[in-house]
């Protein structure tokens, strides 16, 4: 594991104690030699003044040459005084200095022995200590308790591993929180799709019960019921295929075959795609930007996202009024504007028109909230976003930007 941290530093002070040891065990070794020469100079000091006093007539040379010989001494001129000079020194000050040093030098290593193994016995008791801690953190993560603070800021293997195992706790958690919210969100969304299917089918089942109840019905009245059952149907038909287009957006399978494309190719197809709408109500289209402005997207999903954003711009607006389309381009981004002058966006809506089943106090009767959630989706991957801006009685503009 990378980063021993902890091992190293217990390394480094075994060697620093060594290091201590070592200088110590020099200078104990200085003083004691320092001790017998002392004892030894003492006693042939003392020996010299004997022989000087004595035999007045010896010289200094002669003394000089007695102690530089390197002749070895019979050893059986101290055995007559009871030494054994293979065995103990001739100084009884050297024989107690020795037992004294032995002694004290038996200390030293004991206690910097201590010392190292004290260090080791600290070192492995917090690496113990710590394995202990993770393993009770994994116990608590494996009973789904991932409500831990053990983010650690130190940097030895423990703790590495420590901060492993709280990411892996903080991802658990959102995981966790995550599959609430989905299975959350599940169950409002089939709510919502169980809700927006049961209105129309409700409206369908009971024309059909008034055709099938009244067969003298007149003719036009027939009609009228006929033309609400295909367009509750269409509905039907639009609400399903939006929600088969949004899941597999969510669940990343759309796979957009990005090519480039003018801009204003793109606008044209959305706005032929509502060109029946706008006719019916009498909105005109304008579309103002340079023809040569490009975008790389895949040209089918963004003119389904571009047609569900104009077909919601007809749908505010008053009739015989117009809605203005400007797209442009720079080094960072393709630009498109969709601005209409109809009824407005109500400011407590405005932070929720693309949520999913969202209908706003000036929704059509017919609206069933999805179309501009995906949209939202479709341009967001294909790299843009969407803004809007939105006054009541003034109009709305969607802001589209592709960045490159």
């Amino acid at each position: 594991m990378k980063n021993k941290i902890e091992f190293k530093k217990t390394i480094i002070k075994i060697v620093i104690i060594i290091a201590i040891e070592l200088i110590v065990i020099s200078l104990f070794h200085f003083y004691q030699y320092k001790t017998y020469t002392t004892n030894f100079n003492n006693k042939i000091g003392s020996i010299i003044a004997k022989i000087e006093n004595d035999y007045p007539n010896i010289t200094t040379n002669e003394l000089i040459e007695i102690l530089n010989s390197e002749n070895d001494v019979d050893i059986n001129l101290f055995r007559n005084y009871g030494i054994d000079i293979n065995k103990e020194s001739i100084l009884l000050n050297n024989n107690k200095s020795f037992t004294i040093f032995a002694i004290c030098m038996l200390i030293i290593i004991i206690i910097f022995t201590l010392l190292i193994i004290i260090l080791f016995l600290k070192y492995n008791y917090n690496k113990d200590k710590s394995l202990k801690k993770i393993t009770k953190y994994i116990e608590e993560i494996n009973n789904r308790n991932y409500r831990l603070d053990i983010d650690d800021n130190t940097e030895d293997e423990l703790s590495i591993l420590k901060n492993e195992v709280y990411k892996t706790t903080v991802m658990l958690k959102e995981i966790a929180e995550n599959s609430v919210n989905d299975k959350i969100n599940l169950k409002d969304s089939l709510s919502d799709i169980s809700h927006q299917l049961k209105t129309p089918l409700s409206s369908i089942t009971i024309m059909i019960d008034n055709i099938l109840d009244n067969p003298n019905i007149d003719k036009k009245t027939q009609m009228e019921f006929l033309n609400n059952i295909k367009r509750q149907i269409l509905n039907i038909n639009f609400l399903i295929n939006s929600l088969l287009k949004l899941s597999k957006l969510d669940a990343d399978t759309v796979k957009f075959s990005n090519k480039e494309y003018l801009v204003e190719y793109i606008i044209n197809q959305a706005v032929n795609n509502v060109s029946i709408l706008s006719d019916l109500k009498n909105v005109k289209i304008n579309i103002y930007g340079n023809s040569t402005s490009k975008i790389y997207c895949d040209a089918k999903w963004q003119t389904e996202a571009i047609t569900n954003i104009l077909k919601n711009g007809i749908e505010h607006s008053n009739e015989g009024e117009v809605v203005d389309i400007y797209f442009e381009e720079n080094k960072i981004y393709s630009q498109i504007k969709i601005k209409d002058y109809g009824i407005g966006i109500d400011e407590k809506d405005l932070p929720h028109i693309f949520e999913r089943f969202y209908k706003g106090k000036n929704s059509s009767n017919d609206s069933i909230g999805i179309g501009l959630a995906l949209s939202k989706s479709i341009i967001e991957k294909n790299n843009g976003n969407i803004d809007v801006i939105s006054e009541l009685n003034k109009g709305t503009e969607f802001i589209i930007k592709y960045f490159k």
